[in-house]
């Protein structure tokens, strides 16, 4: 009976672990951790900013290239949100998708 739950339990450790593996496969574990720390970081930035904070601005971060899509109402906001993410340890560059908010 001991060797069936022992089994058993490996059986469910072993798969537990198989849906993590596909995102690690992709790159190191160290640099997922950077880029989710990056993207928290942007995204504090932004629901901070007085300007952006109500808009829905997606950030997504890729070995240190952070990209940014969204609205903001007008390019002052996009620049300093752009300078403010550039700022950041780890943070190789920023692509900016920001549209202008039409009025």
């Amino acid at each position: 009976m001991r060797i069936v739950i022992l089994s058993l339990a490996m059986t469910v450790l072993v798969f537990s672990f198989l849906p993590g593996c596909s995102h690690i496969k992709t790159e190191p574990v160290t640099q997922y951790v950077d880029d989710s720390t990056i993207t928290t970081e942007a995204k504090w930035i932004i629901a901070n900013d007085p300007d952006a904070q109500f808009f829905k601005i997606k950030v997504k971060t890729i070995q240190g290239k952070v990209e940014l899509d969204g609205f903001v109402t007008n390019n002052k906001t996009e620049s300093r949100l752009v300078d403010k993410i550039l700022a950041l340890d780890g943070v190789k560059s920023v692509t900016s998708r920001l549209q202008l908010m039409k009025k």
